[in-house]
């Protein structure tokens, strides 16, 4: 179904925007005002709609996993693989680039080369804690909800689809109090906390029949509302030293996301196969899992060869600069043999 693909693709490139807005939000963080500058409000709109890129990669696990028939030596024998080597590859080439790059040149992104720095920068980079590998926090976090997806599987196959609506319903309880009250709801449901039921939201938005996700206004309202109210309160709740920002699984960014979904679900897409605009798409959902891991340290390097620019062009020119760069070396690897099965292409 062309919608996945659409749906990963533009989940990559949601999660691409993000990181540039994490890089460069420094720079404009203390002309937040009564009206904050413009490139302030720029700044910040790159931060909120956006913020969904690893909602969206947990749906679409649930929506292509659940509600089908496997066993766990299965399911496990095929995802483990594909998310562990590339994990494994990308760390160790980006590590020793980024040794190589600081040791021959002025960029100076380790600064000891001794056996001990180099693994312990290594050990910080599998642990996401060090520079340029911040990210690395989605691997263990994937692989969690791999580990736990059979047993949901099984329930949600002998399940009707209201019990998958029992289950969201306070799933969604714990995305209003414990990620976007931030106060403890009086029952405890830390059976139903995130990022499993964006799993499970998944699956559910690919299944039901329900007339009303079918409706366009329905479905308009559930992306927009949710995302002008972070906007407004993520501008209220801001300083001149910090940006405000909502947890990914808030109850905002989930109803967001679901919108979003919903929206490319119900779109019927007329793409010629043959066009460029599909073989974008198709590129950027067939490398998504590796270009998740090989763009952070590139969007890195960059920003430091561009950071004399205003916040504006800089953030543009990254976004335009790194989409290429990272589909030509996904491009080219994919066609050396046995490097193409660790890349992180599907």
């Amino acid at each position: 179904m062309f919608y996945f693909d659409a749906l990963r693709a533009l989940a990559i490139i949601c999660v691409i925007i993000i990181h540039i807005y994490a890089f460069t939000k420094a720079n404009v963080i203390s002309e937040y005002a009564a009206i904050p500058s413009i490139k302030w409000l720029f700044t910040q709109f790159l931060g909120i709609p956006f913020r969904i890129g690893v909602d969206l990669f947990l749906m679409l696990s649930g929506a292509l996993s659940l509600g089908r028939v496997w066993d766990i030596k299965t399911f496990l024998g095929k995802r483990l693989p594909r998310i562990v080597s590339p994990f494994i590859f990308w760390n160790m080439v980006l590590v020793s680039l980024f040794f190589i790059i600081s040791y021959f040149t002025s960029m100076k992104i380790v600064n000891s080369f001794d056996i001990m720095s180099i693994l312990t920068y290594f050990y910080g980079a599998i642990t996401a804690n060090a520079l340029g590998f911040r990210p690395n926090w989605f691997f263990w976090m994937i692989l969690g909800t791999y580990l736990i997806m059979p047993i949901f599987n099984k329930w949600l196959l002998h399940s009707e689809l209201t019990e998958a609506e029992y289950f969201l319903f306070f799933w969604l309880i714990t995305g209003i109090f414990d990620y976007t009250l931030f106060t403890e709801f009086p029952i405890k449901l830390s059976y139903f906390t995130s990022p499993i039921g964006l799993v499970v939201l998944g699956y559910y938005l690919r299944y039901t029949e329900r007339k009303i996700f079918k409706n366009k206004i329905f479905v308009w309202t559930l992306i927009l509302i949710p995302l002008i109210l972070s906007m407004v309160i993520s501008t209220l709740l801001s300083s001149p030293t910090r940006m405000y920002m909502f947890n990914r699984y808030s109850i905002l960014m989930c109803l967001e996301v679901a919108g979003v979904f919903l929206l490319f679900r119900n779109t019927d897409f007329k793409i010629n196969e043959n066009g460029v605009i599909y073989k974008f798409i198709f590129s950027l959902a067939k490398y998504s899992y590796g270009i998740y891991l090989l763009h952070y340290p590139i969007l890195l390097i960059l920003v430091r060869l561009l950071s004399p620019m205003s916040q504006i062009p800089l953030c543009i020119l990254l976004f335009v600069l790194l989409i290429p760069i990272v589909l030509i070396i996904m491009s080219l690897l994919n066609r050396v043999p046995y490097v193409n099965r660790v890349i992180g292409a599907k």
